[in-house]
């Protein structure tokens, strides 16, 4: 039975990661991976003495930091409020709504965050309403980061909160009857008896989140944004892209893609290693 997923990850995931050699060396299609002229650390220097290092590197730990803080607690909150729920037809409902924004197209999620953000937009003129300005929102770098971050709670937070929804069905019972027993109403019931409860699953999903802090979906950046915007939008996976696929700097890319990848893993140790001391709960 695991047969499958143990060949998807040999092949998909390790087996690729040979080609990280690229890295080191100034790769050609027509001389191919070990054909290709030796350089060592060379293009990881001229990331790190490069022009924008510092503006994607500032970009990427801004957006990822306030996706973490506003996107991770979302689809908590969402399932506690839908164990609060008593009717199961209202629970079903709400359930079925927030779930599918996550079944939709990426391409279509761009697609009504442009046409509704730009100047004629429906967002848009709601701002023009408040007393703002007719210009299209993607136009704007201080703009950015909130509607990414903003769709991106919309289009997640009712389809990751299942695990939690899960993890909540999971309490006994009783310690709910011995929290009425003693008095507790329904707020005290959910910080003394609900959040004990669903904090092991809590913190293996934060520690899970922290592991791929710094890769955050390069497809939907590059969709959102342009040129003008570049100051606060281009980030570590959208300069490899750019860099990589769009200029054929593959050598190039592939360092800097190695450099996320280092840093995700150091953020994973971290956060394991602190979960583990402060909740005893860790992946390992």
């Amino acid at each position: 039975m695991i047969l499958p997923a143990l060949a998807y990850y040999i092949i998909f995931q390790y087996g690729p990661m040979y080609g990280t050699i690229i890295a080191f060396k100034d790769y050609s299609p027509a001389n191919g991976i070990l054909g290709s002229e030796w350089v060592g650390l060379a293009h990881f220097r001229d990331f790190f003495n490069g022009l924008y290092f510092w503006r994607i590197f500032k970009n990427t730990f801004i957006l990822s930091v306030n996706t973490l803080i506003f996107e991770f607690p979302a689809p908590i909150i969402l399932a506690l409020l839908i164990n609060e729920l008593r009717s199961r037809s209202f629970k079903r409902v709400v359930q079925s709504v927030t779930y599918m924004p996550y079944f939709i197209s990426l391409i279509v999620i761009c697609g009504l965050v442009k046409d509704f953000t730009n100047s004629g937009g429906l967002i848009t003129q709601l701002i023009v309403w408040l007393g703002g300005s007719d210009t299209s929102m993607l136009q704007n770098p201080a703009y950015f980061r909130p509607i990414y971050i903003v769709s991106e709670i919309w289009q997640r937070f009712g389809w990751e909160s299942i695990i939690y929804i899960a993890a909540l069905s999971s309490i006994d019972q009783e310690q709910y009857e011995a929290a009425r027993i003693d008095g507790a109403g329904r707020w005290r019931q959910m910080i003394s008896v609900t959040l004990p409860g669903i904090l092991p699953t809590v913190m293996i999903m934060l520690i899970l989140r922290m592991g791929g802090l710094f890769n955050l979906g390069f497809e939907k950046v590059i969709l959102l944004y342009n040129s003008s915007i570049y100051d606060t939008a281009d980030i570590i996976s959208s300069y490899v892209y750019r860099k990589g696929l769009i200029e054929f700097n593959w050598s190039f890319g592939a360092a800097v893609g190695i450099f996320n990848s280092v840093l995700n893993l150091a953020l994973l140790l971290a956060a394991n290693y602190i979960s583990r001391k402060v909740s005893q709960n860790s992946l390992w």
